[in-house]
């Protein structure tokens, strides 16, 4: 299969260079110099809990390419940019592998009508150590399935690709329902890791836990009230589960803010927040809402939105 990463930054480029090892797969990486320069020259080396050195192709400019499969992996903030990439190409299928939410709508937007687009969440731990150098700082999962919910032979296809190359993988057809739950475990941990500057397994500690687990659970109403089936309990549960299997680890959001960069706060708690005035119930989500208030406001400091 050939197959374009476009956003190949931490988990993109470990997603690539585990899907490279694979000899039955052509791999692109589109990334940012001076990675993708890296790449080109020496390779990509994959260190940590996953470990290959492959040769994938690489390249800045993600217009005008060709494969079977896109796998998405750019910030929540640059899905519109990168789909109007894609669309200058062609492509069998899309899947999303994005924190936040709306990142299918998107991409469906603006490619060739009938190209599948196929929802993801990753839970491997990735970050990018050095230009051409990613570490898997944590074994995960990659589950994948139609945005829409259900089955299709793309989502199939694309399972038993990633599986091969050695990626612990599910092919689900409730992917709406694990869209809103990573987006509740999501809502509860990264914002709160971010401005406290602790590492994930902090909040389920207290004073930091009433809040991740307030904010865990208004996601879940919104959720319901969106129409998809989620429990306060079964979210409260995957925070605890993803929590504590990512303990040590830094969230993504934090290393955005350790690095000055802007965050993907709008298609998180600010989500959250949204669809809470859309639903029409008058819900009310304090937690989400100060969370996101706090983050826009260290990148407004900062000129970062």
């Amino acid at each position: 299969m050939r197959i374009v990463v476009f956003g190949a930054g931490s988990l993109g480029s470990l997603v690539g260079a585990a899907l490279a090892r694979d000899s039955d797969h052509d791999v692109v990486l589109v990334a940012r110099d001076p990675h993708a320069s890296a790449v080109l020259e020496t390779g990509l080396r994959l260190e940590g809990e996953l470990e290959a050195r492959v040769e994938p192709s690489a390249t800045t400019d993600g217009r005008g390419l060709e494969a079977d499969l896109a796998v998405v992996t750019v910030k929540s903030f640059d899905t519109e940019t990168a789909a109007e990439a894609l669309e200058t190409g062609d492509y069998g299928a899309a899947l999303s592998l994005q924190n936040g939410m709306g990142n299918e709508e998107v991409l469906a937007d603006r490619l060739e009508p009938g190209t599948p687009v196929l929802a993801g969440t990753a839970s491997y731990g990735a970050i990018l150590r050095e230009p051409g150098v990613v570490e898997c700082t944590g074994g995960g999962e990659v589950v994948l399935g139609p945005r829409e919910g259900g089955t299709s032979e793309a989502a199939d296809r694309v399972g038993e690709a990633f599986a091969s190359a050695g990626l612990e993988t599910t092919v689900a057809d409730d992917m709406p329902r694990r869209l809103w739950e990573k987006l509740a475990v999501n809502a509860g941990i990264n914002a709160v890791a971010a401005l406290s500057d602790v590492d994930n397994g902090a909040v389920l500690e207290p004073p930091a836990s009433a809040l991740a687990r307030t904010a865990c659970r208004e996601t879940a109403r919104v959720a319901r009230a969106c129409g998809v089936r989620l429990s306060n309990r079964e979210a409260l549960a995957a925070l605890e589960r993803v929590a504590e299997a990512t303990a040590a680890n830094a969230s993504s959001m934090r290393q955005d803010v350790a690095a000055g960069r802007r965050t993907e706060i709008d298609a998180i708690n600010g989500y959250v927040v949204e669809k809470a005035v859309e639903s029409g119930y008058d819900l009310e989500v304090p937690a989400n809402r100060l969370l996101a208030d706090l983050v826009r406001t260290w990148e407004r400091a900062r000129g970062l939105c």
